[in-house]
């Protein structure tokens, strides 16, 4: 059973969150900036991230195994062009990282606008296509000799830049935050963790959490939770 104090924090987080707000990682798989940007996304009010990955990439990542992701939702898409479209149809301005004749300083941005930030793979960074596709490239100065970021450093900076913009416009109080649908699943999972780990053991549908934690569920629906399992 959750605790109060549990059961405000996770609603007051939920509540602030910027779902106008996201990331669009493009073959990023090694597991530690998965976890690091997932993180990162997480911290600012991001909740609904999206990658593109190869069977092999995704596989290499162990990411969906790993619990990076559980206060997140990171959307699997096939293409770059699929993804920016879709990101495009709901309103984001797309962002990528690039030294190129048109970028600009990232602080320059406004991000109290929908905004999607590309971040390209370790290794060869944003791919042409997303390139095209981005409506601003943006760079972050570096006064170094090494001219490039780690990308969940990269991504870190941005955002947190992203999330400063937004605080001084009120819009983590004024925030809509996620759907209820999802509400409902993160505060069961956060709240009631055991009884989750049956209802996914058992087959069974997640019960409603009432507006003090308490669980809200059927005579029968206690009873098969709490017979013996298969």
């Amino acid at each position: 059973m959750a605790t109060d104090a549990r059961f405000e924090r996770i609603n007051s987080v939920l509540d602030c969150r910027q779902m106008d707000l996201t990331v669009l990682m493009e073959h990023v798989n090694k597991p530690h900036n998965l976890s690091a940007i997932v993180r990162t996304a997480d911290a600012v009010g991001v909740h609904d991230l999206h990658a593109i990955w190869e069977d092999s990439e995704l596989e290499r990542s162990n990411f969906y195994s790993s619990g990076s992701n559980n206060w997140t939702r990171v959307h699997r898409q096939p293409d770059v062009d699929t993804a920016v479209n879709q990101l495009k149809q709901s309103g984001m301005q797309i962002l990528a990282t690039h030294l190129s004749d048109t970028a600009i300083d990232f602080r320059d941005v406004d991000y109290t606008k929908p905004t999607a930030i590309v971040l390209g793979t370790e290794r060869f960074g944003i791919s042409e296509r997303a390139l095209e596709l981005a409506d601003q490239h943006i760079v972050v100065p570096m006064m170094g000799m090494v001219q490039s970021l780690n990308v969940s450093v990269a991504s870190a900076i941005i955002l947190y830049e992203a999330q400063r913009q937004r605080a001084l416009a009120g819009m983590y109080e004024a925030s809509q935050g996620v759907e209820p649908e999802e509400k409902q699943r993160l505060l069961f999972e956060g709240c009631h963790e055991i009884l989750a780990k049956r209802c996914r053991q058992k087959g069974l549908p997640y019960p409603r959490v009432d507006d003090k934690g308490d669980v809200q569920a059927s005579d029968e629906w206690w009873r098969v939770m709490r017979s013996p399992s298969k």
